[in-house]
């Protein structure tokens, strides 16, 4: 069924609670496994429904955030998901106290009751309208984004059409995008500030009800992590301070030598990579499609089949239109057992990216769709995203098909760029534990912070020079996961040194690279991060070897990494 196909109505929330309910009387009174289990089965297939539902809405309102029917919907999904979760955490309780427990986890393993129990650690009926209020808040900021009108040279972008001149070879054109995409910020600060501090406000608040002294620990709980805390993140974060940042700046003295600019750069300047402009997709879409079918086909034979349902059911919107949020993501669709891919292509190299990081997602849930329960479909975030991150490496054997005479510009560009991007994820972290332990600060401490953040993780950045917004060290509003998902962000830098070292395997062996990578993919989310890497034979991103062995092969590979005839 092609995606356009695929039917939404809204459901009946009432009718969904006494559901729930039914099947949680079921458990609590089963005299048997087989009645346990059977309630057990019904209830993921009904959360399998409503996950279906909720996609469809959440798909089909950011494509286009203008339109009325399902703006509305979100609206209602804003407010109906938390009034459901008493009734699922009931449940829930119910599975954990059942005298067939063992039962459970004999036949569908641990990780989901210890995802349960920390479930029931994140929620109490008290906070139900802080949650509605929340999911407002977030709505009103992808809104706000999305809505975005940027005049400059005669014609109006938004925040995603402006990004391929924001790279422009030619200085003063580049500048002065980043000077409208900033000065746009700038008019809208009051509103991002005020929103962001309404959001920090709130989950203090929701984390105080629950009895937590702040809303950090509640934030891993809602992250979905049981293997690690705040303890190995933060030594991770001095690792990459330690081992990453010098290496970084080492990538951004040798960009402002072979630019002819004074280092430190301003973000304009560090947008630019050769002289001669960054590397651009030798096409667009249709072209890039191609190339991506061409990869995946190669691939395996796995990848081909995933590739072809992917173009076969229209699952892909990829244009950046008017009215569309910004950003990229890929979500799933569970009644149908296919993935959807959401991206905003703007002729750079961040649509190949886009695309293979997407699709990395994607084909892990693909595989992974039949998996009970729903739960386990997928690992948290952080080895969600070794899936796509990884696959982007795989995806630089088709340089030559997606870049065409650009190749070796990107190839170069992409292994420097998840070096240093690193550093950013791991300040985006640092900053929102400081955020969330000192949920007082104003709007301008928390600006002055970010500054100060800039100094440790990107001492490449020179603030200043004529940029609003960005040039003032106020860049962190644009990150959306700062206010939709909080602690999110250092999954990316823990799942990008994982994919480093499946770069380095890709280099000595791209076949047996390949087989780890499946085998990983194939585990869904059947283990928490630690162990899930353990079993299939990967680098714990936590041990410090593992990141200074990663940087040092990658900044010798950069090193050596031949620009003849590029400038």
């Amino acid at each position: 069924m092609k995606f356009s196909e695929m039917p939404y109505a809204r459901p009946d929330a009432e009718q969904v609670k006494k559901t729930l309910a039914a099947l949680t009387e079921r458990v609590e009174k089963a005299k048997t496994y087989g009645e346990a289990r059977a309630a057990f089965l019904e209830e993921d297939a009904l959360q399998r429904h409503l996950y279906t539902l909720g996609s469809l809405v959440e798909i089909r309102h950011t494509v286009d955030t203008r339109d009325a029917f399902y703006a509305g919907e979100k609206k209602f999904w804003d407010e109906t998901e938390p009034s459901l979760m008493p009734f699922t955490q009931s449940f829930t309780a119910a599975l954990l106290a059942s005298p067939f427990r063992g039962d459970f986890e004999k036949e569908f393993g641990t990780t989901f009751l210890l995802n349960a129990e920390m479930a029931l650690k994140t929620f109490s009926p008290e906070i139900i309208p802080d949650l509605q209020e929340e999911n407002k808040l977030v709505t009103a900021y992808e809104a706000l984004l999305a809505s975005s009108q940027i005049p400059f040279m005669g014609k109006v972008y938004t925040i995603s059409q402006i990004g391929v001149l924001k790279s422009d070879p030619d200085d003063a054109v580049r500048l002065g995008a980043w000077q409208a995409e900033g000065g746009w910020y700038k008019d809208h600060q009051d509103e991002l500030d005020g929103l962001y501090d309404k959001l920090v406000h709130l989950r203090d608040g929701i984390a105080k009800k629950l009895g937590y002294e702040s809303y950090v620990p509640l934030g891993y709980y809602r992250m979905g992590r049981t293997s690690y805390g705040r303890e190995e993140v933060e030594a991770f974060r001095r690792a990459v301070v330690k081992h990453l940042v010098p290496v970084a700046d080492a990538v951004y003295r040798d960009k402002a030598a072979r630019l002819g600019k004074t280092y430190p750069m301003n973000f304009a300047d560090n947008a630019l990579t050769f002289r001669s402009g960054n590397p651009r997709p030798r096409g667009g879409r249709e072209e890039i499609l191609k190339a991506a079918e061409d990869f995946y086909t190669a691939l395996s034979p796995e990848t081909a089949a995933f590739w072809r349902q992917m173009l076969d059911g229209e699952l892909m919107d990829l244009a950046s239109t008017e009215g569309k949020r910004g950003g990229g993501y890929c979500t799933m669709i569970p009644d149908y057992k296919v993935p959807f891919i959401f991206a905003n292509f703007n002729g750079t190299d961040d649509d190949v990216e886009t695309v293979t990081h997407e699709a990395g997602h994607a084909f892990a849930f693909w595989l992974n769709m039949d998996r009970v329960p729903l739960s386990d479909v997928i690992p948290g975030m952080d080895g969600a995203e070794i899936h796509s991150m990884s696959m982007e490496f795989f995806a630089e054997t088709a340089a030559d098909a997606f870049f065409g005479k650009d190749a070796k510009k990107f190839l170069y560009s992409h292994l420097a760029g998840a070096l240093t991007f690193i550093p950013y994820g791991a300040m985006v972290d640092h900053f929102q534990h400081v955020v969330y332990d000192k949920p007082s600060m104003t709007p301008g401490e928390r600006h002055a912070l970010w500054r100060e953040l800039l100094g440790v993780y990107m001492p490449w950045v020179k603030l200043g020079d004529g940029i609003p917004f960005y040039g003032d060290g106020e860049g962190w509003q644009r990150q959306h996961h700062i206010y939709s998902l909080p602690f999110y962000y250092i999954d990316y830098c823990l799942a990008q040194t994982v994919a480093l070292s499946f770069w380095k395997m890709i280099r000595e062996d791209r076949r047996a690279a390949w087989e780890k990578y499946l085998a990983y993919a194939r585990l869904g989310g059947s283990l928490p991060f630690t162990p899930l890497l353990e079993k299939a034979g990967l680098a714990v991103p936590f041990d410090e070897a593992t990141l200074s062995g990663i940087c040092r092969e990658a900044a010798a590979a950069l090193r050596d990494f031949d620009l003849t005839g590029i400038v």
